[in-house]
């Protein structure tokens, strides 16, 4: 892809050396002389040292051949500016990062594709790590429910069960579905199905419509999660 990333901060760097090493090119646009010349000597991109809110810099940049723009600056003012002009110069595919979650009905107004404040993120995943220490990872979906991935433990009351067993022993309940299994030993993930087996250790990818709570967890052998 041709990627134009407005922002060489803190969010910036990382998806700037993403999308290189990804073999797309990118132009970085970074008002910041030292951080411009940072990005520069780093990563294998064309960076420009100046204003994005301008449309003069976004054309200089290749507005009219790029497949998308990223716009990571600490300010949400400029973000929605750099947003508009983007649509305005007709680039497909518009996303930025959104500090304040009051703003984040402006940018959808104006149909961009948002990430909330990436900070907010970190506190929630550092929070989660303590809260419920079984989890690897975790996602949102609506109010309540999440998608996480959760290992078996030996004493799992699942352990050694097929998921029509499990189903039978009422062990899941109607709100909770088991996506995906990785077991150590085979290359790609098993799709389960009813006669599929859980076994100890397995990493499973479940949907829970009730969120992860701690008799959720108990039935995958984690009762450190009560603590």
């Amino acid at each position: 892809m041709y990627l134009i990333i407005v922002g060489a901060g803190d969010i910036g760097t990382p998806l700037i050396k993403l999308a290189t090493e990804s073999g797309n090119q990118v132009v970085v646009i970074e008002r910041d002389e030292e951080r411009a010349e940072r990005a520069s000597s780093q990563y294998d991109c064309l960076v420009l040292n100046d204003d994005a809110t301008t449309k003069e810099t976004l054309q200089d940049a290749g507005a009219d051949r790029a497949d998308a723009l990223i716009s990571t600056t600490d300010q949400d003012a400029t973000n929605i500016m750099v947003c508009l002009l983007a649509q305005e110069l007709s680039i497909p595919n518009i996303v930025s990062v959104v500090h304040n979650p009051e703003h984040m009905s402006v940018f959808e107004q104006i149909g961009v594709n948002t990430m909330q404040n990436p900070q907010s993120l970190i506190a929630e995943y550092l929070y989660r790590a303590v809260s419920r220490p079984s989890i690897i990872d975790f996602m949102h979906i609506g109010e309540n429910a999440e998608v996480f991935e959760i290992t078996v433990g030996a004493d799992a009351a699942i352990a050694g069960k097929t998921l029509r067993e499990a189903d039978g022993e009422d062990l899941l309940g109607d709100q909770i579905l088991i996506v995906a299994i990785e077991r150590s030993g085979t290359e790609t993930p098993i799709t389960p199905r009813g006669t599929t087996r859980i076994e100890a250790g397995d990493l499973l990818t479940v949907y829970s419509g009730i969120g992860v709570t701690p008799e959720v967890t108990d039935v995958f052998g984690h009762a450190e999660d009560h603590d």
